[in-house]
């Protein structure tokens, strides 16, 4: 099998490509340019791109750099600032995933004759009666299911995930045992395109007006407190609110970028039963309404027992206000290791 390996500079994509060579399979590596500014952190330094291209000769394949920096800048960096802008808190690397490199790079793949793209994410694809379905991953401290929840049965038939069944301990002692620079790179943590030195403020800062707001309490409606900027405060945040005068700490509930205004509330106020939600994307058959499900609303938060109702989920339980643009990973009530889809948080 010809198989292209997106090779970020990172262990894990290091040691998806060793496994598959390994295996026989033609290997050949592909590391993608996606952001044309400063960077530290992420797939997208020069560092990064470097450590790809010397493992891919520790391997003995080949190794290509794709430019997609307009396509990443159109789908995932422009998106993301728009996000800001209006008050919804976005996920780039699910944008990523979605556009670029589920998208133009799996294009390209197979264009250029690869049978399969491979990356180093911690997820599984696995067979079933009615296509590919995609799994969390062995090692559930690691799971990457939830930012891998957008992709469709057609991309999951040309997807493999060769350490989504293996630790990150035995990933890194493949590493180590191959000699491989990566073998102990600390994981990237960080939104690939802001620099570490000027943070999220620093970008956004460049990029668009950032407006002072009022904190304003939702039971008296009085004025509290104030913020900076209020395209960086995030429904469900704690942090940067300062506390009431009981000594109760504030959670933004609602964020009005437009009337610069943050509406605020003690943790009691800052989780609901249900959350609405957008367009849904399906990797198999679409929940039916009333359709028992478990919703996972973070990277790596629990996925918590809820009802799909098209527009809505609602949980057997309080959670944890979900933030306008976030994705909601819905997976089977039966088998909670399959995603079964996903959909957007909405603010109607």
């Amino acid at each position: 099998m010809r198989v292209l390996v997106a090779m970020s500079g990172g262990v894990d994509s290091s040691v998806a490509a060793a496994l598959l060579a390994r295996r026989g399979h033609e290997v050949v590596g592909a590391t993608l340019k996606l952001w044309g500014g400063e960077s530290d952190s992420g797939c997208c330094s020069v560092a990064d791109v470097e450590d790809a291209r010397r493992v891919a000769a520790q391997l003995g394949v080949d190794h290509h750099v794709f430019n997609f920096t307009d396509a990443f800048d159109e789908s995932v960096v422009d998106p993301y600032v728009a996000d800001h802008a209006s008050g919804r808190t976005p996920n780039p690397c699910i944008e990523c995933n979605r556009h670029v490199k589920f998208g133009l790079l799996l294009e390209r793949a197979r264009r250029l004759g690869f049978d399969a793209l491979a990356t180093g994410h911690h997820a599984r694809v696995s067979a079933a009666s009615d296509g590919p379905r995609l799994q969390r991953a062995v090692d559930r401290r690691k799971d990457q299911s939830y930012v891998l929840s957008v992709l469709r049965r057609a991309q999951l038939a040309h997807v493999v995930f060769p350490v989504g069944e293996l630790t990150k301990t035995q990933v890194r002692a493949i590493a180590a045992d191959l000699g491989l620079r990566t073998a102990a790179k600390p994981d990237s943590q960080d939104v690939c395109f802001i620099h570490s030195a000027t943070g999220r403020r620093g970008f956004l800062g460049e990029r668009l007006a950032l407006h002072a707001g009022e904190l304003v309490d939702a039971c008296s409606g009085a004025v509290v407190g104030t913020v900076p900027a209020t395209e960086l405060v995030t429904v469900g945040q704690r942090r940067g609110l300062g506390v009431a005068g009981d000594g109760t700490r504030r959670y933004a509930l609602s964020v009005d970028v437009a009337g610069g205004r943050i509406t605020v509330g003690g943790a009691e106020r800052a989780v609901s039963r249900t959350v609405a939600v957008g367009s849904a994307t399906w990797i198999g058959a679409p929940l039916a309404p009333g359709a028992r499900a478990r919703a996972q609303t973070s990277a790596h938060g629990p996925a918590a027992p809820c009802t799909w109702h098209d527009a809505t989920v609602r949980f057997d339980e309080p959670q944890r206000l979900v933030a306008p643009g976030q994705t909601v990973a819905l997976y089977d009530d039966a088998d909670p290791d399959v995603v079964v889809g996903s959909a957007p948080a909405t603010d109607r």
